[in-house]
């Protein structure tokens, strides 16, 4: 149907559905990478629109958050609303038919951007979560750590008299909230063994990916036939790298998303279609292995 060298885009749902049922076949075993677009159907908000541009205001800095006792307290006050999103969220059919690929034995590992765990709710067992976890807290001094869930009852403890609005609908990607007022006399809940600065247990932008991390998710790409990406824009170099190693690797690329991504030109596959619906059809064409 296509050859290595080539580069095709499919924007209908059965021509689509029936190349990338094609391309598993041809390389059966996957490594995939997904982002947000998987979760948007859960409930959780992606990022960026489909031409790759931020839909909400820039999500918190590292550093910003780590160097500025305000910038701690505005995201701590706002997450109060916002977590409970994230938190409640349930996998959707496409986390489901992943885990199945998996089962059939189709996904030697699934590189997560995402960092809500829906992955694993869905029943996926080889994932590397890339930009780390959103219900668990840990401390940048001494490591301890606690739930998500802890961290914000300490907070509300400390906090009796917070009124919080009704904000339904307008949580960030991050567990944000689009909530401004004066957050100048929030009391953080601070590490409660050393007094250190607790942060998500997440990567930050302007943070760095645990090179363990991609090291175990390079390796997974050597030890696969082809990379998948799924619902990630590739906007960020920590997911488009793995695009280039597949390149360098001399291993073929099917991105699977609605809209642009920065590795266009590497995929010799892209599927500008529903995610769900393409991996419904591709999964019951696909016998198991």
């Amino acid at each position: 149907m296509f050859a290595l060298t080539s580069r095709i885009h499919f924007s209908q749902l059965e021509d689509s559905a029936q190349a990338l049922t094609h391309f598993i076949q041809q390389y059966p075993k996957l490594m995939l990478l997904t982002g947000a677009g998987m979760s948007t159907d859960s409930g959780i908000p992606a990022y960026r629109d489909a031409k790759g541009q931020w839909q909400h205001a820039a999500p918190v800095q590292h550093q910003a958050f780590m160097q500025q006792r305000s910038v701690r307290q505005r995201y701590w006050a706002r997450s109060l609303l916002g977590w409970s999103v994230i938190r409640d969220a349930q996998p959707n059919a496409a986390h489901f038919h992943l885990a199945q690929l998996e089962q059939k034995g189709h996904v030697t590992c699934l590189v997560t951007q995402n960092v809500d765990r829906l992955h694993q709710k869905a029943g996926s067992r080889q994932v590397i979560d890339l930009h780390g976890r959103s219900d668990r807290v840990c401390c940048m001094s001494c490591g301890y750590s606690l739930s998500r869930d802890q961290q914000h009852q300490r907070c509300l403890q400390l906090n009796p008299m917070l009124s919080l609005p009704n904000l339904q609908g307008r949580t960030k990607p991050d567990g944000d909230a689009d909530w401004e007022e004066d957050f100048s006399h929030f009391q953080i809940a601070d590490c409660p063994e050393c007094g250190g600065i607790l942060k998500p247990d997440v990567v930050f932008f302007g943070d760095n990916v645990p090179r363990e991390r991609v090291e175990h998710a390079k390796q997974a790409l050597h030890e696969s036939d082809a990379l998948g990406v799924i619902g990630s824009s590739l906007m960020v170099y920590s997911g488009l790298r793995f695009c280039r190693y597949a390149r360098d690797l001399g291993k073929p690329l099917f991105i699977l998303t609605q809209g642009v991504t920065r590795a266009d030109d590497l995929a010799q596959l892209k599927l500008d279609t529903d995610i769900q619906a393409t991996l419904t059809r591709t999964l019951a064409a696909l016998p198991i292995l």
